[in-house]
């Protein structure tokens, strides 16, 4: 008799033994349905040696009920599974469900039904009838999809299939994506750049693991560098994954990539329709999709022969995630491959302290790319001290920049305004009697969205419409907006140059593709004069006539209690500088502060990285922080704040005493109160020595908390809100 251990997607009863019957066969890694109680669940043959637990007797086994038509997750993937739940100190089946981006996938392919409108006119329409039809224009998904497009409930949907309005689509599940080809359109590279390109295509030949720091200026030619890689890889059939952090920077790659490569790459992010992520999860395991471009999920998908990672602005905090298991994208991928023998490259002007120490200690491989590409030459950089030149009153535009702003306009050339803070002012209160509005499920402001005439809270969603007369008061339009927004400030362009066309760029306004697409293609067509974004404007955009960038609040990044606050308010300015000047015209970055003599706005102002990074390295050394030291969060959250902080005591309570590890707290968390649950954290500073892991499991594990209680462990955290 054959006895199999699965891991399972059960959280209280992770691995569990069962017999599998006569005439069935798996391997190590297979997908599979089996019988717990009077439910089926889905598990995967693991090596029993690897997983532990109790050998419950033969005759108590129940038979595995059916083996999924599905390959088995390769040996690099499980033990890339294995490690993460090590290294995040997490379940391993918290992990391993990632690897199954699409459970529909795992029966097999087949056809979906999707619908679209029909184009028949209807002779009577209801409100939402009128409303779906305007929002359903050129898209095509399943009902569900449909309805939370249009915003509303699948029953009018329904009705409208019924009244012809929306008609049905079979879609192939399996239809094959159009070849990639990789001399579709070989680039003339710089010397520089063919140097870079060589030595990369030398490590996918070599199929051996190899990490590679490319450190590359803005506008040096990063991407077409390692575009040689992955045509290289394609050549050898080897799958290709290019991680990117946002998904709004996925259309401009994909112009770019289909401009190299002739098709577009086949593409895995939240956003997919069902029908898509069935269609690109079946695709990477069969191997048929070449390359892959997606978000950080994307790196657990089950790729059937992968020969090169590209982790692009390799530096972004987006790759970390925080919630679900707390990994680190950029870290988990060079060591996914290492597990697949597969060069790894990392891409950024402004790398992280951590990789360039790595690459200083000689882990990783430093590649760089120390000039723009075509003679273009890098932006001018002015400070603009406020303390000195104020901005008019109600304004938040120094003079200096406001003068450069209508220069550039008179010149037909493009302008960039960035403030990383969305909506039109970050806190609304009354002005009568000072009453001010904050979110029900967290302890955080509302903030004003003019564009949308709500208020919203960034960190769980809520929103609700501005009322017309105060809550605590009553009175009636009292309410005051303090501070900016992106949209504050574009109304005071709009004020101050009436002829410019103003576009605001965020996620709420780029929430999809198409709309990334447009913005992009308005902006090469210049039909805009000034671009107001946020971060999500600092990176990845070619405009060649865009020739000034202002940075409204240098300072902003620099508040709070980020411990790399100076860091990322470094590599954000950095970013967005880089947008100015990437043509033929010379750029100007002008950088609003009332800090000048800070060190990172020094710097900046300097154009020094090189003694940015010496300076806060001298300052992690000291404080025992990464990479010199090791970091580690343990947040304990309920939905009573007797309960956390109870449970907080009790963890804090029973904190290790050991010589090379300090525990700070419990104390509440800066966001107290987040999605309707109370926080409490505890922070750990650990030296690089200490087995930090193993000390969190010994000390979590003997505890026992409440039903409603979470505790939660962050290992190498980014946010410590």
């Amino acid at each position: 008799m054959n006895r199999v251990r699965l891991l399972v997607f059960n959280p209280a009863l992770p691995v569990l033994d069962y017999r599998l019957p006569a005439g069935m066969a798996t391997e190590f890694g297979q997908l599979v349905i089996a019988p717990l109680g009077p439910r089926q669940v889905l598990g995967i043959v693991w090596e029993p040696e690897r997983l532990g637990g109790v050998e419950v007797p033969e005759s108590k086994l129940r038979p595995i009920l059916e083996v999924l038509p599905a390959p088995p997750l390769a040996a690099p993937l499980r033990r890339l599974i294995e490690w993460c739940a090590d290294y995040y100190v997490t379940s391993l089946n918290s992990v391993a469900r990632m690897a199954l981006g699409s459970m529909a996938a795992l029966r097999g392919g087949g056809t979906a039904t999707e619908y679209r409108l029909s184009g028949e006119e209807p002779k009577r329409l209801t409100p939402q009838r009128a409303a779906a039809m305007d929002a359903l224009h050129g898209e095509q998904a399943s009902i569900r999809e449909l309805a939370a497009y249009a915003g509303v409930s699948e029953g009018v949907l329904r009705g409208m299939v019924g009244a012809g309005i929306l008609e049905p689509v079979t879609v192939d599940l399996d239809r094959p994506y159009p070849r990639a080809r990789p001399d579709h359109s070989v680039p003339d590279l710089s010397e520089a750049q063919q140097a870079v390109a060589d030595t990369f295509v030398a490590a996918v030949r070599a199929q051996k693991f190899a990490p590679f720091l490319l450190d590359g200026v803005t506008g040096s030619g990063k991407t077409e560098c390692y575009f040689e890689a992955v045509a290289e890889a394609i050549r050898l059939e080897r799958q290709v994954l290019v991680l990117l952090p946002e998904i709004a920077l996925t259309q401009n790659f994909l112009r770019r990539f289909e401009a190299r490569f002739g098709v577009p790459p086949v593409l895995w992010h939240s956003s997919l329709k069902q029908s898509e992520r069935r269609r690109a999860w079946r695709a990477i395991v069969s191997g048929e999709a070449q390359v892959v471009v997606g978000a950080r999920s994307a790196l657990f998908m089950p790729y059937k022969a992968l020969g090169l990672i590209v982790v692009d602005e390799a530096h972004e905090v987006s790759f970390k995630q925080d919630d679900g298991v707390r990994y680190n994208a950029r870290d988990v991928a060079v060591i996914r491959g290492r597990f697949e023998n597969a060069p790894v490259i990392l891409a950024s002007a402004t790398p992280a302290l951590e990789s360039l120490q790595l690459a200083e200690a000689g882990v990783y491989t430093k590649v760089d790319l120390p000039d723009r590409f075509g003679g273009a030459t890098l932006p001018k950089i002015s400070i603009v001290d406020l303390r000195k030149e104020m901005p008019e009153r109600g304004r938040w535009l120094a003079p200096r920049l406001v003068a450069e702003l209508r220069e550039r306009l008179a010149r037909g050339e493009q302008s960039l305004l960035f403030l990383n803070r969305r909506g039109y002012a970050p806190l609304t209160l009354c002005r009568h009697c000072g009453y001010r509005f904050q979110c029900p499920n967290c302890s955080a402001w509302l903030v004003e969205h003019r564009l949308s005439q709500r208020l919203a809270c960034h960190h769980c969603g809520h929103e609700t419409p501005p009322p017309e007369v105060c809550p605590e008061c009553q009175t009636p339009d009292c309410m005051v907006a303090c501070g900016p927004g992106v949209e504050r400030i574009a109304d005071e362009v709009a004020e101050i140059l009436p002829e410019a066309r103003v576009a605001v760029v965020t996620s709420d306004t780029l929430n999809s593709p198409e709309k990334i697409a447009a913005f992009v293609t308005a902006t090469e067509d210049k039909l805009i004069d000034v671009i107001v974004g946020t971060q999500i404007v600092t990176k990845g955009y070619h405009f060649p006539d865009l020739t000034l960038v202002g940075v409204v609040d240098a300072d902003l990044g620099l508040e709070g209690g980020d411990l790399r606050a100076a860091e990322r308010t470094f590599q954000q300015v950095t970013q967005v500088a880089g947008r100015a000047g990437r043509g033929e015209k010379p750029g100007e970055v002008l950088i609003q502060t009332r800090a000048p003599e800070a060190e990172v706005i020094a710097a900046l102002a300097a154009g020094d990285r090189d003694a940015f990074y010496a300076a806060e390295a001298d300052a992690r050394k000291d404080a025992g922080a990464p990479p010199f030291g090791r970091w580690a969060a343990i947040i304990v959250s309920s939905e009573t704040e007797a309960e956390a902080r109870e449970a907080a005591r009790a963890v804090g309570g029973t904190a290790p005493n050991l010589p090379d590890v300090m525990v700070l707290g419990p104390a509440p968390a800066p966001l107290s109160l987040l999605r309707g649950r109370y926080r409490y954290r505890l922070l750990i500073n650990a030296r690089r020595t200490a087995k930090l892991q193993d000390v969190i499991r010994a000390w979590l594990d003997p505890l026992e908390f409440g039903q409603g209680v979470r505790v939660q462990v962050d290992i190498d955290p980014y946010s410590f809100v």
